[in-house]
């Protein structure tokens, strides 16, 4: 029997956030001296809490622990009791004093156990439940003496001092002597009434290391047509590449930027959606040209901010401004008077507007031609265009616009180079997307996902529908994200990587507020604000420790494995395509894939009823 640490220990030397050299001490004591039944996380994801270690043994309890590689000599500490609030920690260097409490390891993991016992383990025996969980301190390069001294006051505000075996705090003495009982007392002990199976799996799912953090440190894997198209250019300069949903569209636009990049190119990324630059960052990362520079050597916008700094840059921030003012038509701004604007901008050579080597252009069936032309007018003289699309996820009803003369006059030659197997999706949620399209997507525009013949149906798949009424819409959905945690077999689905999809900003709201309500953070789009949601879109990533929610419309271009989606009451033509767009975000996984619907339409009904499994709370 070997022991489960997650990330595994092969990976520790590729994980985004190095261990300290503390965090290493510590983890070789816990590794060589506890008995093998403990689990070992590192750096797990806590609903936005970050801890260095939590261990977990099934049948004894829980243990949370802060490392702290502080050199107390550097500066002088001290803690300050005060009125009505918890001792501040305080810096002292040069003769000046400044509060370092939002440091303070005992505040820290005062905090863990609190969550741990209210939110992370619901089913623990109440108060009592305290005695299964273990919250301490280490540091390794000061001395057990001076650091209990110093953080005496802390631990007696805290009632903490009074179960030393349940919060302890050791330093260098106990670390390198190998005193692995004064560092976790309850290391060692074999049972607890207060602990069993079920509170571990509870746990679990918080703490297993997300399968996006795991895909980070792994190098892209392309198959020959995609490494051609990344490697090389046409003799024009200019590509387009369609394929369907899962087919590597995107993978190919981010390693081909990275590509451009290691030979000291200028690279423009432009996408509709806000959200999806932080994916094309993501994979870029990913490819070894890249060596690490392309989050900052590569120019990432979306298009609108695009128009909006050339704008700026020019002198034309008041022209821009004025575009949309007197509740003027939006469509029109972004067909019409946006494009002509900046066209005016880069065609007066007085302006300055910096020209790129390369733009590429990701999900091009939302952009309108005209946009593409002026991207165009920033490609240098013998540069290289590329646009990627995928007419079957045309959610905003552009992709009409792209005629064969339209494409003609954009600089292209020939055919569409085209992408047909889908490695994103699992065999039967595969199976189940193209038969949506076949029921409701125009027949001349759907591009359907073929699967790999070698799948064999290696990644298991969970698919449900669950049909139901208006007013249980936010109730449904948040059951169902926590029973994605909890009813996955196997047990381990992180909870970062568990995702809520919605239609609107609206329905959005409440159904986040119906999780928070429940103790759930979540990394999400939503406001009533459009400044703020817009705000909210750029810092949305799949690396945040916290449940994912966003609209339909924004996870275009993303994946995960594990998807709720909300579907209204009324469905038209876009609706449709967004759903599709929404079916095909499912990503495949060797310890299997879970989507859940839920909805509201009584036009799909008789498709959902097709599903594995399929079910009606009304009520």
């Amino acid at each position: 029997m070997s022991r489960f640490i997650s990330p595994p220990l092969d990976q520790f030397d590729k994980l985004r956030q190095p261990l300290t050299e503390g965090e290493r001490i510590v983890f070789d004591l816990f590794n060589a001296y506890l008995p093998i039944e403990w689990e070992i996380y590192l750096q797990p994801h806590l609903n936005g809490l970050r801890p260095d270690f939590v261990l977990l043994h099934p049948q004894v309890g829980i243990a949370v622990f802060e490392v702290k590689d502080w050199n107390l000599q550097a500066m002088k500490y001290s803690v300050v009791e005060r009125t009505l609030k918890s001792p501040v920690l305080i810096g002292e260097k040069d003769e000046k004093q400044f509060s370092l409490q939002s440091q303070n390891p005992i505040e820290k993991i005062y905090r863990y156990k609190q969550e741990l016992h209210e939110l992370y383990c619901p089913r623990i025996d109440g108060k009592a439940g305290f005695a299964a969980i273990t919250a301490g301190v280490i540091f390794p390069f000061a001395t057990d003496e001076s650091i209990k001294q110093l953080f005496a006051k802390s631990l007696n505000y805290r009632g903490m001092d009074k179960y030393p075996s349940y919060n302890p705090l050791t330093g260098a003495n106990s670390v390198q002597s190998g005193n692995i009982n004064a560092v976790f007392p309850e290391g060692f002990r074999k049972y607890s009434k207060f602990m069993n199976d079920d509170l571990a799996k509870d746990l679990r799912n918080w703490l297993i290391e997300p399968d996006f953090s795991a895909t980070q440190r792994q190098p892209l894997e392309l198959d020959q047509t995609q490494i051609s198209f990344v490697k090389s250019r046409t003799k024009s300069g200019y590509r387009r590449i369609k394929g369907a949903a899962g087919s590597g569209k995107s993978l190919i636009l981010a390693a081909r930027a990275a590509e451009l990049l290691g030979e000291g190119k200028r690279v423009l990324v432009v996408t509709f959606n806000i959200t999806l630059l932080h994916y094309l960052m993501d994979i870029s990362v990913r490819c070894p040209q890249s060596a690490g520079k392309t989050r900052k050597d590569i120019t990432w916008l979306n298009f609108h901010f695009w128009c909006k700094r050339v704008c700026q840059e020019n002198d034309f921030e008041e022209e821009y401004k004025n575009l949309w003012t007197n509740n003027k038509d939006v469509n029109e701004v972004l067909s019409l008077e946006l494009p002509n604007l900046v066209s005016s901008i880069l065609d007066d050579s007085s302006n300055i507007t910096e020209k790129y080597d390369a733009v590429l252009v990701d999900e091009g069936q939302d952009f309108m031609p005209s946009w593409w032309s002026l991207l165009r007018k920033v490609c240098k003289k013998d540069g290289e265009m590329l646009l990627v699309a995928d007419a079957t996820q045309d959610i905003y009803d552009k992709a009409n616009a792209w005629t064969d003369e339209v494409m003609s006059g954009a600089g292209f030659r020939g055919e569409w180079a085209e992408l047909k197997i889908s490695y994103r999706l699992p065999l039967v949620a595969l199976e189940y997307a193209r038969k949506f399209a076949e029921w409701f997507l125009p027949k001349e525009t759907i591009n359907l996902p073929v699967s790999e013949q070698s799948e064999l149906n290696m990644f298991p798949c969970t698919l449900k529908w669950v049909h139901t009424q208006d007013n249980l819409v936010a109730q449904i959905c948040r059951e169902e994200l926590f029973l994605l945690a909890t009813d996955a077999e196997p047990d381990l689905v992180s909870i970062p990587d568990i995702t809520l999809l919605v239609d609107t900003n609206k329905r959005g709201v409440t159904v986040i507020s119906e999780l928070g309500s429940k103790g759930v953070n979540s990394c999400h789009t939503f406001s009533d604000d459009a400044r703020e949601s817009r705000r909210k879109k750029m810092g949305f990533y799949m690396g945040d420790s916290r449940i994912k929610a966003t609209t339909l419309h924004s996870f275009k271009g993303w994946e995960s494995r594990a998807i709720v989606i909300f579907i209204g009451q009324s469905v038209d033509k876009k609706s449709l395509a967004l759903i599709y767009t929404g079916l095909t975000r499912l990503k495949r996984h060797l310890d299997g894939s879970y989507l859940t619907i839920v909805s509201c339409s009584n036009e799909l009904i008789p498709y959902g009823k097709t599903w594995p499994e399929y079910v009606e709370r009304m009520a």
